[in-house]
């Protein structure tokens, strides 16, 4: 299988419980649930994505011919200091659409703990070590247990509640970014304050300015 990829590239984590982590970022092409193209935004079955994920343009982006070759590049972008196991994060778009067993195991031999971030409509490979789901309102949500539940808030329709009764480790409430982001955050302090099973998330990489 040959993978897609939009780009690869070693940052910090951004976002979510892990915000502040060294990773490596493979963010594939593609999503389930936009295009990701402006015009089709408003009959998107998710219009709060702020990623772009379209082709295979960015920084490391390429069509990866197999999970060895894209697993060996990704080891090169993350730096020869002691002390650390590497660490990659699967992103998107919809990483499901592409991320397979044979992947996390060229991933795992390279020496990388592997991590997920998805909208978690598709069930996911066994072997994944950190599961990061953003359930998405009008979505059936397939991936039901994992590490961290990070929900963006306020969605029409999407009451934190009822995820609290699924099986993560943490739940995360992230205000959904664009004009109204001040509301949003002001809303989700409010609500992680009143409902403390709740941890704010804020999206440290565009705080900073960062990749």
């Amino acid at each position: 299988m040959s993978y897609r990829v939009k780009e690869l590239f070693y940052s910090l984590q951004g976002e979510g419980c892990r915000a502040g982590r060294p990773a490596v970022f493979c963010r594939f092409s593609g999503c389930n649930l936009w295009s990701g193209r402006e015009e089709d935004r408003a009959r998107a079955r998710c219009r709060v994505c702020d990623t772009h994920f379209v082709g295979t343009d960015g920084a490391g982006g390429g069509v990866y011919l197999s999970a060895e070759e894209l697993a060996s590049r990704a080891r090169l972008l993350w730096p020869g200091a002691p002390g650390s196991r590497p660490y990659v994060v699967c992103t998107g778009g919809e990483p499901l659409l592409q991320l397979d067993a044979p992947l996390v195991a060229a991933l795992h031999d390279a020496g990388f703990e592997v991590g997920i971030e998805t909208n978690g409509t598709i069930a996911p490979p066994a072997g994944i070590d950190w599961i990061c789901v953003s359930p998405k309102a009008g979505t059936e949500l397939v991936a039901r247990k994992g590490s961290e539940l990070k929900l963006l808030f306020p969605q029409e329709g999407v009451d934190p509640e009822g995820f609290l009764g699924l099986d993560f480790e943490q739940f995360c409430l992230q205000p959904v970014d664009g004009p109204d982001v001040e509301r949003a955050t002001r809303l989700a302090v409010r609500y992680c304050l009143e409902n403390p099973r709740w941890r704010l998330s804020l999206q440290l990489h565009k705080i900073l300015d960062i990749l």
